[in-house]
């Protein structure tokens, strides 16, 4: 019988976001509201997405049993986590957070995941990524380019995929022998990408991952 509109989807990302409750990788003042659909505060003028937008993203992106995966914007763990479980301990997946404070952190909540073929570790200052032989299978990418970077293209392996924001669309980008492919997949506000580290803490942090209303 086919699925209603609205009936949950039981697939390897749904499973993965039960596994790995949203609730253990955010302070302890947004805890209570882990449940709610909608970005949370996570300091440094981060957020914890909101979970129907890393679904969609994940979703998305594909990822496959063994992949090697680079996560740009580790943020506070989480989709690090998600996509650790994704790929299972044949693969791997390495996340990159520019703020220390915060890959820290995020390193601390995936060491509790049991998951040790994936790490956090600072991004290095003034470059997107991290080169590899080889290239990732999977890159996925928590803030707003103004243009698709090549730098991250260049890490791409052939028959790879990279879900990332450029301005406010959503593009999933495929690389194939014969060259790179996007496609569009939906309206969303980002903040920016950038590479450089942050001088200063700042206040109330604004949402990192949020829909916007449909194009029309």
């Amino acid at each position: 019988m086919a699925q209603g509109r609205d009936a949950p989807v039981d697939d390897a990302v749904a499973r993965a976001m039960t596994a790995l409750d949203r609730r253990r990788f955010l302070p302890p003042d947004q805890r209570p509201h882990a449940h709610e659909d909608r970005p949370l505060a996570i300091g440094h003028e981060q957020t914890s997405s909101q979970p129907s937008t890393v679904a969609a993203m994940l979703r998305l992106l594909a990822v496959p049993p063994g992949a090697r995966v680079l996560d740009v914007g580790a943020g506070s763990g989480w989709t690090t986590a998600l996509l650790a479980r994704l790929v299972g301990p044949t693969g791997s997946v390495l996340g990159l957070e520019r703020h220390r404070d915060l890959a820290r952190w995020g390193a601390a909540n995936l060491s509790t995941t049991g998951m040790p073929w994936a790490a956090i570790e600072l991004a290095d200052e003034g470059t997107l990524g991290r080169p590899v032989v080889g290239g990732y299978d999977r890159v996925l990418v928590s803030a707003a380019a103004t243009e698709l970077p090549e730098a991250l293209l260049e890490q791409l392996a052939v028959g790879g995929r990279m879900v990332i924001p450029v301005r406010h669309t959503m593009l999933l980008v495929e690389r194939d022998r014969a060259g790179v492919r996007t496609s569009e997949h939906g309206s969303y506000s980002f903040v920016p990408l950038v590479t450089t580290s942050p001088t200063r803490d700042a206040g109330a942090p604004p949402d990192r991952r949020r829909p916007r209303r449909p194009r029309t």
